[in-house]
């Protein structure tokens, strides 16, 4: 978990941030707000939401999937992106996280774009499924519990159509991806090697893996 790129140095992330879209003051706000929070390191940064917008608007996305809200940055930066009839559905567990987004998102005027979900997320990946959503997303992000991602990706996968992109955040867990596994380390650490070693065989995807943050990987949907 990280708000900044671990392998640039921050002056000269700054002056990339500078050269790109400037920052809606909306988000400013809730950036400065966040890093207060003694759970701040959990917001994406700047750069992979810029990232994500930026996607969403070469892939023209309508609709869009997130799974881990928190104080709710990615949500609201790739809702101010999607057209006025675009649709955000979040999935989160934890009110008081939640309702700090709900009011970025009232903030921003695109609360009429989000619906928030909350309950384990794979609840609601299973319940979209069912209720005949499958291939209807544009864009998903997958920045939650690490254990799940195998599960949150398969469901993911479903759910975004064909040309769509399905983004997972923290693949890289500050470098540790590529320690060896041992007792003393949590088992995401083995799921998360194990998942990012399997993605190049996926037949079902083209993958790739970016050193923005803590590293982004983007799976382009077949």
């Amino acid at each position: 978990m990280t708000t900044t790129t671990t392998n640039v140095p921050p002056l000269l992330q700054n002056y990339l941030n500078e050269i790109g879209e400037a920052e809606h003051p909306v988000l400013t706000a809730l950036r400065a707000r966040t890093e207060n929070h003694r759970l701040g390191k959990m917001a994406i940064a700047r750069e992979q939401a810029a990232l994500l917008t930026w996607l969403a608007r070469l892939i023209r996305a309508e609709k869009y999937l997130e799974v881990g809200v928190f104080t709710g940055y990615s949500s609201t930066a790739v809702a101010l992106t999607l057209p006025e009839h675009g649709t955000v559905t979040a999935c989160d567990i934890n009110v008081t996280f939640t309702d700090i987004a709900r009011e970025t998102w009232q903030a921003a005027g695109v609360a009429h774009k989000i619906t928030l979900h909350l309950q384990p997320a794979l609840l609601t990946l299973d319940d979209l499924i069912a209720s005949g959503e499958a291939g209807s997303y544009d864009l998903a992000l997958i920045d939650a519990d690490k254990p799940p991602t195998p599960q949150y990706f398969e469901r993911c996968l479903k759910l975004v159509r064909s040309g769509g992109v399905v983004a997972i955040d923290n693949v890289l867990l500050n470098g540790r991806v590529i320690e060896n596994p041992s007792e003393n380390v949590p088992p995401s650490l083995k799921i998360l090697q194990d998942f990012n070693r399997n993605l190049p065989h996926d037949p079902r995807i083209v993958p790739i893996t970016l050193p923005v943050g803590d590293g982004l990987t983007l799976l382009l949907k077949k």
